[in-house]
């Protein structure tokens, strides 16, 4: 009996310690992380998000829209951050419960234009740890009044 008993305990250890996933690096568990939700990014042909060099922090950056694009592009200010764990995206946890709120604005990014937009997170996501992670951005490609196609742009960074 006795030794039903340890072979069942090292048993529930062994089920309970290896259902956690971890981050190698960071030890972080992602079994309360939800996986990304976007298969397609980066898809919106001659539109780009990059990270403007120097402007990571771990509760912030600035990245420049750029679009070569023959038509004006439409972006509002909702982002996601994501993590990447074992070569996965993990859409990165808010720091409060519920649902963030976002004005809802459009801004205009007019073909031929490059501009900068900064992102101070702390409010949301509170100070990120180091890692790999990524922003994802919507974009909006108006057809016709009431018509629009929506994209996603992804920009990486590491914070240190």
């Amino acid at each position: 009996m006795k030794r039903i008993f340890i072979v069942l305990a090292v048993i529930s250890f062994v089920l309970v310690g290896c259902s956690e996933e971890l981050d190698d690096q960071t030890r972080e568990p992602t079994t309360d992380w939800e996986q990304t939700i976007y298969g397609t990014v980066n898809n919106l042909e001659g539109v780009t998000m990059i990270v403007k060099e120097g402007t990571v922090t771990s509760t912030g950056l600035t990245v420049t829209f750029e679009n070569n694009y023959n038509k004006q592009i439409i972006y509002g200010e909702y982002y996601l951050l994501e993590k990447k764990i074992k070569g996965k995206w993990y859409q990165v946890p808010f720091a409060f419960d519920g649902n963030p709120a976002f004005n809802d604005i459009g801004y205009s990014l007019d073909s031929s234009v490059a501009k900068e937009w900064q992102v101070k997170w702390e409010g949301l996501y509170g100070s990120i740890d180091h890692g790999e992670y990524r922003i994802v951005k919507e974009m909006l490609d108006f057809r016709n009044a009431g018509g629009y196609d929506k994209y996603h742009l992804t920009a990486e960074f590491t914070v240190d």
